[in-house]
């Protein structure tokens, strides 16, 4: 009986752990992606287009038992079995809900390894050798998730003529777009991760991180793991986690104050012996405008004086910006005032902007009525920012308490004068009458 019982809960441990099992497996996506393969020109040096096919990838942690069958309308070589013991490809972004409108993107494509000439990357490939290990068919494959938050590009090897490749190389990033407020830190994530059992990860690594912008680029930084040899580029203000490269393949590059010129596309590159991928992400430097109106406070008189009035917004990146003008009455009432007229921007040495909008005041005919606050809105990338002064139209305000309490206290001075020159008169009259009575007698 005890031996039986053994063999039962043996039994139960490998039903549970199969079930298991299949749970971590089913939650790898089968992820449709097109595969993109020249074709061929006519001759005479013209070069051949591209054609996509749709592919199918189903995804696993560990090797299938059996290649997966695709739809009966697909070409079975476009049917691969992709092994990915990292399970980055596992990822819920290219795993979306069920009657989801948004998809992951997916493109494939053959790769061809090769030595890198860069000087941080040479190292890698010192011996000059074409090791045996790379004659086999090899891919590339970028994911794109359906929430627009992450990037992933993997290099996948598989034996020749087999459709089971294994992820050998793969570097993602988790910010596919990353916003920053002016003169703080800003965290660029990419991670890489290189198969153990690949001979390859065995001969050290390299990053680069390089930035473009407009058609313009430059390199920000490279390190040669291998050889610890880091290339910085001039201005510096960038850096690597390096104990973090090492240890978990983080390559997230880490500026220490953000900068309007810091604004563009980033590109985080990872290299093993002979293998390259890259991921992107876009930075945006956001500063949201400080804004003032002048004069202060607005005073006008009537009936037809006009006067202009100007808001300046200062300060703000990128350049964008919309300003207008609103205007509450004393009944607690908001109207627009339009747009008014816009000045050219100027630039700061900083490289944030700074526009004006002039509006042009007429009491009577912009029934401006007793005054009231007049505001500027400024709409901007970085958050609606506004301002506003008082505005009193002369011959309409009412006193303030203030001013009341005040105009009381000088009536009541001036009525007690009155009382008390009146009683001089009379006292004064009351002594003549009586010294001309005197007289008389």
């Amino acid at each position: 009986m005890t031996s039986f019982g053994v063999v039962c809960a043996l039994c139960l441990a490998a039903v549970a752990a199969f079930r298991v099992h299949g749970a971590a497996c089913s939650s790898c996506p089968v992820l449709e992606c097109w595969f993109v393969q020249e074709v061929a020109g006519r001759g005479g040096g013209l070069t051949g287009s591209a054609n996509q096919v749709r592919s199918l990838l189903h995804i696993s942690t560990e090797p299938h038992s059996r290649p997966p069958r695709g739809p009966s309308d697909m070409d079975p070589e476009r049917v691969f079995s992709i092994t990915d013991p990292a399970g980055t490809l596992c990822h819920s972004a290219l795993n979306p809900p069920s009657g989801s409108i948004k998809k992951p993107q997916c493109e494939m494509n053959r790769f061809q390894p090769q030595p890198s000439h860069l000087k941080w990357v040479a190292t890698l490939t010192d011996s000059a050798t074409s090791p045996a290990y790379l004659q086999a068919d090899w891919f590339s494959v970028s994911n794109q998730g359906f929430n627009d938050q992450l990037i992933i590009s993997s290099i996948l090897r598989a034996p020749a003529a087999s459709r089971e490749p294994d992820v050998i190389l793969s570097v993602t990033t988790k910010t596919v777009s990353v916003q920053a407020r002016l003169g703080e830190p800003v965290l660029l994530d990419c991670s890489l991760w290189a198969n153990p059992a690949s001979p390859l990860s065995g001969s050290g690594f390299a990053v680069e991180w390089r930035y473009q912008f407009r058609g313009d680029g430059r390199l920000v930084l490279a390190y040669d793991g291998k050889t610890d040899y880091l290339v910085e580029a001039q201005g510096g203000g960038a850096t690597l986690d390096f104990e973090g490269l090492h240890e978990r393949g983080n390559a997230s590059l880490i500026l220490q104050e953000a900068k309007v010129h810091h604004s563009g596309m980033y590109i985080c590159t990872a290299y093993l012996p002979y293998l390259v991928a890259q991921v992107t992400v876009q930075l945006e430097v956001v500063e949201p405008p400080s804004l003032a109106i002048y004069p202060s406070p607005v005073a006008l008189a009537v009936p037809g004086q006009a006067l202009t009035v100007q808001c300046e917004a200062s300060g703000f990146a990128p350049l964008s910006l919309e300003l207008s003008w609103t205007f509450r009455g004393a009944d607690g009432k908001s109207r627009s005032l339009g747009s008014g007229s816009m000045t050219g921007h100027r630039e700061a040495w900083d490289g944030t902007f700074s526009q004006s909008s002039r509006l042009e005041l007429e009491a009577a005919s912009m029934d401006l009525g007793k005054g009231g606050a007049l505001g500027c809105v400024a709409a901007h990338l970085g958050g609606t920012q506004q301002t506003s002064v008082t505005l009193n139209v002369a011959g309409f305000n009412s006193p303030s308490i203030e001013d009341s309490m005040a105009m009381v206290g000088v009536a009541l001075v001036l009525y007690g004068l009155i009382k008390f020159i009146s009683w001089l008169f009379t006292f004064s009259g009351s002594a003549q009458d009586n010294d001309k009575d005197k007289k008389c007698k």
